[in-house]
């Protein structure tokens, strides 16, 4: 069993987007990601601050929105379209959850696709079914980056994703059909899902429950995605897969924490780049 590492992944991942901010910077386009958080809600607060670290790490300019939790969702709108028409921000990000009173839905359409660098715009949504080139979520992303570091070759393998949410199961579905895995998404209603769990050549684990996915359900030298992340009674975290049994059988597998969370803030600068990569060549500098 070998361990799919995350921080090392991410680390080398990291460092190449440096390089790359860089030499845009050499050219005058300085990469800038703008994040929206509206409210007190702590888990954002941490992934927020995790996001404005990481972007310093790699000489990105960070421009944080902290907002009131009762903000209007016009005074929101208000602010993204401000956003979207300021040509030195090349990224905006609104963290969710958002508050009740605000529409999801109507936020994350209102963010101009090629600033999109969560990739859940429908126009980008659209592009990553499609095989066209967008912006794809940054767990997914983050999971097939990291399958592709470590030499595993999805194509012709059997893949099932546990979890249809638009955030992570659905875009990791498309991802792997894209690459010419065969793929089942499964969720609550499957029925059978230990069955089709063991036919499985590479399965990801994505349905938000704590280990979930049991050693008996799982065939050996499967390569074991674990996206979830659980906080237990006692404060420990852990994934959606029993790990400690489920490592046994694995080829690959990765931790939690450690493995696919470390990813997700890489892509997300990586999708910064894409974006700041896409302005210089529009102003001819590239």
């Amino acid at each position: 069993m070998k361990i799919l590492d995350g921080k090392s992944t991410s680390a080398s991942v990291k460092a190449m987007i440096k390089k790359q901010a860089n030499s845009l910077i050499e050219v005058g386009i300085k990469p800038a990601l703008a994040v929206i958080l509206v409210g007190e809600n702590k888990a954002s607060k941490t992934y927020v601050n995790a996001k404005e670290k990481a972007c310093k790490e790699c000489d990105i300019a960070s421009i944080i929105h902290r907002l009131p939790e009762q903000t209007k969702q016009e005074e929101l709108l208000a602010l993204i379209n401000v956003l979207n028409i300021d040509d030195s921000v090349d990224a905006i990000l609104v963290q969710l959850p958002l508050p009740k009173h605000i529409d999801e839905k109507i936020v994350l359409e209102s963010i101009k696709d090629s600033k999109d660098v969560d990739g859940f715009h429908a126009l980008n949504v659209g592009k990553l079914s499609s095989g066209l080139d967008g912006f794809v979520p940054c767990t997914p992303l983050g999971v097939k980056v990291m399958l592709d570091e470590y030499g595993i070759d999805v194509s012709g393998l059997n893949a099932v994703v546990v979890g249809r949410s638009n955030i992570v199961g659905k875009p990791m579905a498309n991802l792997l059909l894209n690459a010419n895995a065969t793929v089942t998404i499964a969720h609550s209603h499957t029925k059978n899902l230990s069955e089709i769990c063991k036919n499985a050549d590479l399965i990801v684990a994505a349905i938000g429950k704590p280990k979930f996915i049991t050693a008996d359900m799982v065939r050996d030298k499967a390569v074991v995605v674990d996206v979830g992340i659980n906080r237990l009674d006692d404060g420990s975290l852990c994934g959606d897969v029993d790990y400690e049994n489920v490592s046994k059988k694995a080829s690959f597998i990765t931790p939690v924490p450690g493995g696919v969370g470390p990813m997700t803030i890489a892509m997300l600068l990586s999708n910064t780049i894409k974006s700041a990569t896409n302005r210089a060549k529009k102003l001819g500098l590239k």
